[in-house]
């Protein structure tokens, strides 16, 4: 069983993932988008561009893929409030 850290260690070079591709990322018409998953993270990239991530995959993530694809292992964060209001 693989355990999925929420942070990468300071040995791993974030900039040097893979970018994942539409094989493994899919088009999605909900709320369940890259940026709503549990494993999405963004991390400062060279002249002040984020790197978005997903850490299930260990890949980088193309500018605005993050907000209308997902992949089959999408997961609820639980972490962030449910109300987008509060």
């Amino acid at each position: 069983m693989k355990i999925f850290r929420q942070e990468p260690s300071s040995l791993d070079a974030i900039g040097d993932w893979p970018w994942l591709d539409q094989e493994l990322l899919h088009t999605s018409r909900s709320h369940q988008v890259c940026m709503t998953c549990h494993f999405f993270r963004h991390h400062p990239g060279a002249n002040g561009i984020p790197l978005l991530t997903c850490h299930l995959h260990q890949g980088l993530i193309d500018q605005g893929e993050h907000l209308t694809h997902r992949c089959s292992g999408w997961m609820e964060d639980l972490h962030r409030p449910l109300d987008w209001a509060a």
